[in-house]
């Protein structure tokens, strides 16, 4: 069992007054130039707290290793644009294994940068080996839809609620494989998740459409059967097709599909606080300032239109 520290804080009935931030981008350093000079074509900066620092494993004291050039951008950055984390490192559906130190790190970048809130994905990426190393197999892997699944996250999640006090959110995962005799669809059990927690949803609406494209289902239908009050941030990205199968790549502009669903999503969606779109930076230059510019600014219209 976590340790309980103090009665932990009800999130449900905060995620209605996290600050409406507007549109904003996933900072990646290849994207340094980009941001600098436009300024005015988003509103909040995403940042992925484990690019900042190197993990040193968690045998060594103190494990993480901050890079302090890296910090004092994030400080240049945060006097022009509000900030919010978006983690890739805690794993929280590792059977075995709950990484409690990332949990401390991340607490002490938001004591320090003032993140409204912060971010994880509905997957796992570590195992532990022989002697009880851990590695990580580089994709976040989905966890089962069952409810012994469901119960070990409760636990977590309400840890990182007692640890960190803004809200916590979790992003719907990526899967090109389904697991067989799952207990429960994926909106029945992240809405379990969520009403059992208070925790938001991080809702990827590229992901929706990767899911729905490589395993042949409705993605309206997902849509429809999900509790969308829980949504506080929503993903935008583009992807590309490859050997059969569409990828969550990162790689460009966003499809269309994806840009009607947001229309859909973003009025059922009272507590939305954030829009983000997402390019990797090895991707930036294939896809060039202005297409960048042009999918922040038909995000912004999107989002004046329903706020």
């Amino acid at each position: 069992m976590l340790p309980v520290k103090q009665e932990l804080k009800n999130f449900t009935n905060t995620l209605s007054s996290v600050p409406k931030l507007g549109v904003g981008l996933l900072f990646q350093a290849p994207l340094q130039s980009f941001v600098e000079a436009n300024f005015d074509s988003f509103d909040f900066l995403e940042i992925i707290p484990d690019t900042f620092w190197n993990d040193l494993g968690a045998s060594v004291t103190p494990r993480y290793e901050e890079n302090q050039n890296a910090q004092k951008y994030i400080e240049f950055l945060s006097k022009h644009k509000p900030i919010i984390a978006h983690s890739i490192g805690l794993s929280i559906g590792s059977a075995d294994w709950f990484d409690i130190i990332h949990v401390a790190q991340i607490a002490k970048w938001q004591r320090q940068y003032h993140f409204s809130w912060h971010s994880d994905h509905l997957s796992f990426s570590r195992l532990l080996q022989a002697f009880g190393h851990p590695i990580d197999v580089g994709l976040t892997m989905p966890v089962p839809y069952d409810a012994e699944v469901l119960d070990i996250l409760v636990e977590r999640i309400n840890y990182v609620h007692q640890e960190v006090s803004v809200p916590f959110l979790l992003e719907n995962n990526v899967y090109y494989f389904e697991i067989p005799s799952q207990e429960m669809s994926e909106a029945d059990f992240l809405n379990q998740l969520t009403a059992r927690t208070g925790c938001g949803l991080l809702l990827d609406l590229h992901n929706v459409y990767v899911n729905a494209y490589n395993h042949r289902f409705d993605p309206w239908d997902f849509l429809d059967k999900l509790d969308l009050t829980q949504v506080v941030e929503i993903h935008l990205a583009g992807g590309m097709v490859m050997e059969g199968f569409y990828l969550d790549a990162h790689s460009g502009v966003c499809p269309e599909v994806v840009w009607q669903l947001l229309e859909k999503v973003l009025p059922k969606a009272p507590n939305v606080a954030g829009i983000v779109f997402e390019i990797f930076g090895t991707y930036y230059n294939h896809m060039g300032p202005e297409l960048l510019k042009q999918e922040l600014s038909r995000a912004k219209a999107i989002w004046k239109t329903n706020r």
